[in-house]
């Protein structure tokens, strides 16, 4: 098996992480699946911010972890978790870095959602 590249981040290729001074909640119809005011922004070259949400405000018992798995050569691996109650278009529509690179190691131990899939709130 050949190694996974590994990329720092730099001018050519920015990540930054901040906190996010606001309060976060992620909804799934009525129903809420994180609220938080302690979510942190990452921000990774010309993509859309994406919000990362520690676990401990992220309602774990709608979530299940699956086996997909996916790899970005600037965060690491990541793992995915699907809303069981919300049918197939939930599938995969979490993801989390269990053990990013150190460049990004601030997102260990939070969650993040598809904003196409959810309802993202940031107030």
């Amino acid at each position: 098996m050949l190694d996974k590249p590994v990329k720092i981040p730099g001018p050519d290729h920015p990540i930054t992480i901040t906190s996010n001074p606001g309060r976060v909640i992620v909804r799934l119809g009525d129903v809420m699946v994180a609220d938080t005011r302690s979510a942190l922004t990452l921000r990774e070259a010309s993509y859309p911010a994406v919000q990362y949400i520690p676990r401990t405000d992220v309602d774990m018992a709608l979530l299940q972890s699956t086996d997909h798995g996916s790899y970005c050569p600037y965060k690491g691996e990541a793992s995915y978790f699907s809303v069981p109650s919300g049918g197939e278009r939930l599938g995969n529509a979490i993801w989390s870095y269990e053990a990013p690179y150190a460049a990004v190691a601030a997102i260990k131990g939070h969650l993040a959602f598809y904003p196409d899939r959810f309802e993202i709130t940031d107030a």
